[in-house]
């Protein structure tokens, strides 16, 4: 039973060593990954050592991809290229599986899904049951005896420097016998000792199982984009100038604004209280000029007489000091003062000066 693996973890080169023979093209290592070039048309690479039966499998996987062709093929013919075989390939849009019969290629299969980068692809014959995996799920599974023999199996890609390929495994696979139907069924007995084998290698390699661990390949970009999702938190952005602007509205507290001056001047309201303020000195004060005879002064009835009001309040005022004050003197003759309607008063001649309160009234002086 026969195996073959390559990791590809060397040194760049264009030769990849005995492992393997390029049927055409120019394959290489570039950076530990298989390398389809970039010539351009469709290159065959096989491996050196041929598979022991024609039940086996061939994987490996792809690293980076773009629309273009590029797959593995099992079951082929040992001496030439890939002129009798199976072949699992992606075109860029889907995998399909392709019975080749003496250099003709037949569609028998296939799975509508681009290739991705860190793709793991499959392809498996064992009698007339081709199987195609990707990432360990099956896809395809056809029946086909259009290729019933053939021990080689390979790469095939078109010439292009956006392909990478890593890890690829070929293997034989063993079928299982057929088992009779038992005629009794005993009970297990319990072990009393050890027993101790050599274990073969494994003669088919199962479907990938859910790692305990973790796993790290290259992701491929995203396809699509997601709609922004509210944020549970806050965001900043800058607010463009308001393109609308809106009626102002009664406010519902106070605002304070400068005031412009008043465009109207109201008339004066009653003060409730007291107002004070500075009166202006008289603009004319009469002295009483002196009497140069004994003829009596007759004085007018008065024009009209006023009641005094009473006071309703205090009025203070500062008096200035007395400019000039005379003391009284006898009298050498004693006058006497007749009441008259008139007001008549006999003033002797003494060169007196006779104060006559401020009250509008008319002095008539007779000599």
């Amino acid at each position: 039973m026969a195996s073959f693996s390559d990791d590809f973890n060397r040194a760049d080169s264009t030769d990849l060593g005995s492992g393997w023979v390029e049927v055409s093209g120019d394959w290489s290592i570039v950076s530990q990954r298989l390398s389809p070039g970039a010539a351009g048309g469709t290159i065959i690479l096989r491996a050196a050592a041929a598979m022991t039966s024609s039940d086996h499998y061939a994987q490996v996987t792809i690293v980076s991809t773009t629309a273009a062709s590029h797959g593995l093929w099992c079951r082929g013919n040992p001496s030439g290229g890939l002129t009798s075989g199976y072949l699992w390939r992606n075109d860029g849009t889907s995998w399909n599986l392709f019975a080749v019969v003496g250099g003709s290629f037949n569609n028998i299969g296939s799975y509508a899904a681009a290739a991705a980068p860190g793709d793991v692809a499959k392809i498996q014959a064992v009698g007339s049951t081709i199987k195609c995996y990707v990432n360990g799920i099956e896809r395809v599974s056809v029946a086909d005896s259009s290729v019933p023999t053939g021990t080689s199996v390979g790469l095939r890609s078109e010439s292009t420097n956006s392909i990478r390929f890593d890890d690829f495994s070929a293997a034989d696979i063993t079928a299982g016998a057929t088992l009779t139907v038992a005629t009794s069924v005993e009970a297990a007995q319990p072990v009393t000792g050890g027993k101790a084998t050599t274990l073969t290698t494994a003669g088919e390699t199962a479907a990938a199982q859910p790692l305990a661990g973790a796993k790290a390949a290259i992701l491929s970009l995203a396809t699509g984009q997601d709609s922004a999702q509210p944020l549970p938190g806050t965001k900043a952005a800058a607010l463009s100038a308001a393109v609308e602007q809106d009626d102002a509205q009664l406010l519902t507290g106070a605002k304070a604004a400068g005031l412009n001056p008043a465009g109207s001047v109201e008339s004066a309201l009653s003060l409730p209280g007291a107002k004070a303020a500075v009166l202006a000195p008289a603009v004319e004060l009469d002295t009483a000029r002196p009497l140069s005879g004994s003829a009596p002064v007759t004085l007018a009835a008065a024009n009209t007489v006023e009641t005094a009001l009473l006071l309703t309040g205090a009025k203070t005022a500062t008096l200035t000091p007395a400019v000039e004050r005379d003391s009284a003197r006898p009298l050498v003759v004693p006058s006497s003062t007749t009441p008259s309607p008139e007001r008549t008063f006999t003033v002797p001649a003494e060169r007196r000066c006779l104060a006559v309160p401020a009250e509008h009234r008319t002095l008539t002086v007779r000599r």
